[in-house]
């Protein structure tokens, strides 16, 4: 068994590896920039190196000094995490060439799969099914429109070295293609170094249908069952669950089956998944699924497997990394029970999702409910350089709907703050009729966004509550509002609060609740439907804030301008796009608030921008 291991990797991934490495008595070394010193994972190592600035390609993509500092420390092996160098090749060559172990697939086996071009060749020699496309050489766009016209639409452009939901674009029709192949190509570049680009037909009622296998040095490969990860927003995995809805036992068996020849194909060791895509318009139908492509590394929603199977797949990679056996046969493994797990992020949903960055101040999750797989805690920093996801949260329980029901209880008596989080918006869709009878498929997200996304007001009984802890708060004084006083009437009290969006409100609390003073200088929270509101006294009328329907476009982080679709003076409607921002490696459009005469555009393509920064004002109708 590996005695040492450093971690090539940060945050929720780097420290669930250290809590199995530490059950195994494996000594631990993590790296980290200058943006991590202080970092979680960092604390929890036994050693911890520094390995550069916060820019991640300036830090944790540089190879050589990940490899110098395991020799300088005496690790023995890496582990890459996901993400970052985990599935480069030319990375996990140089670690074994520096003598040292790697904790993943052979490179050669990261090769075939990696391009997915080049994984769809081989599986169509497999005699895999895969989903019609087109996979050549030839990437000028007369060659990549004309395969698309011929495929039909809708298409899917796919980055071939892409992953992560980066450099991907749904193009519906043949129009529409030009202008999509070039922002691909661009995220493409910017994400991954590589702007080539391969076509899919876009299946009309897709669900993402993805199988756990494990492969060892002696020839031994197994699956360990399959997860549905459907609900999605931009090719991003928003929930994913284990086993997968609506699968049947034959389906099931031909669905993992096919993973292992996938996997037997090209050698595989160590934990890899495959990935189908299934036409769910008329259930999960094995001839209905086909193979899309492989991550060849431990995929972010590994805990569901986790759960349902009862094994430790980190503890599986160092194992067989060590050149033992798997530690169980295809008959030793059985499902049990339903798992469920939700991507808690720093991001405002109702501003199309973008990252929330600062300090969080409180973080607290009920771990009687369920497993919380982090690399937070209260004052922590969450960053503009890195992904902003706070936690994975999972909930296993013996069936489908107890564990929903458990992921929305730990996701309502939970805590983060005050940076903004999605946990409304996972707390909406985990209780949204189509996915609560476990008809999903990846457009669910999408169909529904407006009623996932629109920030609830909390309830008139929160904020009855949050009043009355508020006028016997510390640094607050008891307040009241006497109005309404009849003959022969109790008296009433009115009392006006404002939350941290800039919304008022006005309840009234009973008669015997009332109080002399002025209002106090406290905040007290309301939590409920997932969502935390911050509320305090409105001590006048307009003195809540300001809102985000002024005409003001602002950049919601830092960035780069890469489009300007609008001039000076020109006529926008309600959602038109204005200009794109280029920040954390994706693509920002940022839209008119409402009809009106784009006034004062300050910036132009190529511009720097810093957070906050006007970019341009839209005057309403």
């Amino acid at each position: 068994m590996i005695r040492s291991l450093l971690i090539a990797n940060r945050g929720e991934i780097a420290c669930r590896v250290i809590r199995t490495a530490r059950r195994l008595g494996i000594r631990t070394v993590a790296v980290y920039s200058d943006a991590d010193a202080q970092a979680l994972h960092v604390r929890s190592a036994d050693e911890a190196v520094h390995i550069g600035p916060a820019a991640a390609r300036e830090s944790y993509l540089v190879g050589e000094r990940i490899i110098a500092a395991a020799l300088a420390t005496g690790a023995e092996a890496i582990h890459p995490g996901y993400g970052f160098l985990s599935e480069n090749a030319q990375f996990a060559q140089a670690v074994l060439d520096a003598g040292l172990v790697w904790v993943g697939p052979k490179p050669h086996s990261i090769t075939a799969m990696g391009l997915k071009d080049a994984a769809k060749a081989r599986m169509i020699a497999a005699g895999v099914p895969v989903t019609p496309g087109y996979l050549g050489e030839d990437q000028s766009e007369a060659r990549l429109q004309a395969e698309a016209d011929a495929i039909g639409y809708p298409v899917l452009i796919k980055a071939v070295a892409g992953g992560g939901g980066k450099g991907m674009r749904r193009v519906e029709a043949s129009a529409d293609f030009a202008e999509a192949l070039q922002s691909c190509r661009r995220e493409a570049a910017s994400s991954f170094g590589d702007d080539r680009v391969l076509i899919e037909k876009y299946i009309l009622s897709p669900r993402h249908i993805e199988v756990q296998v494990f492969g060892d040095a002696h020839g031994n490969v197994v699956h360990l069952f399959e997860r549905d990860c459907s609900l999605q927003r931009r090719h991003q995995k928003v929930i994913e669950e284990a086993p997968a809805p609506g699968m049947d036992e034959a389906t099931r068996a031909a669905v993992c089956d096919a993973a292992v020849r996938a996997a037997k194909a090209v050698d595989y060791e160590g934990a890899g998944t495959i990935e189908f895509i299934a036409d769910g318009s008329e259930g999960l139908r094995a001839d209905r699924v086909w193979f899309m492509e492989m991550n060849t590394r431990l995929q972010v929603e590994h805990p569901v497997t986790e759960a349902i199977t009862g094994v430790d797949l980190v503890e599986w990679q160092l194992r067989v990394a060590s050149g033992e056996a798997l530690p169980k046969r295809q008959e030793d493994l059985a499902i049990d029970g339903w798992a469920v797990e939700a991507r808690l992020y720093a991001e405002d949903p109702t501003k199309g999702f973008l990252p929330s960055i600062g300090r969080v101040d409180d973080f607290h999750y009920p771990s009687h409910l369920a497993r919380a797989d982090t690399g937070v805690e209260a004052g922590a920093e969450i960053s503009p350089f890195y992904d902003p996801m706070i936690a994975k949260l999972i909930v296993h329980r013996g069936d489908r709907a107890a564990a929903i029901e458990g992921l929305r209880a730990t996701l309502d008596e939970g805590v983060v703050g005050p940076l903004v989080t999605n946990s409304g918006f996972l707390w909406r869709l985990l209780g949204h009729a189509a996915f609560q009878a476990g008809v999903v498929d990846t457009g669910l997200i999408e169909r529904n966004l407006e009623s996932l996304t629109s920030r609830p007001e909390p309830s008139v009984e929160g904020l009855a509550l949050a009043a009355l802890r508020l006028a016997g708060s510390p640094g607050g004084t008891p307040w009241s509002s006497r109005s309404g006083l009849r003959l022969n009437a109790a008296p009433r009290r009115d009392v006006r609060l404002a939350d941290q969006f800039g919304r008022r409100f006005e309840v009234e609390l009973p008669a015997e609740q009332v109080f002399d003073g002025w209002p106090g200088e406290g905040v007290a929270s309301v939590d409920e439907g997932g969502e935390r509101f911050l509320v305090r006294f409105a001590r006048t009328e307009g003195g809540a804030g300001g809102v985000a329907s002024d005409g003001a476009i602002r950049a919601p982080m830092p960035g780069k301008v890469i489009s300007v679709d609008v001039a000076d003076g020109a006529h926008v409607t309600k959602g038109q796009k204005l200009l794109v921002l280029e920040a954390m490696k994706m693509e920002h459009a940022l839209t008119a608030p409402f009809d009106g005469t784009v006034a004062g555009l300050t910036v132009e393509a190529g511009a720097q921008v810093q957070v906050d920064a006007l970019l341009a004002h839209v005057e309403k109708d």
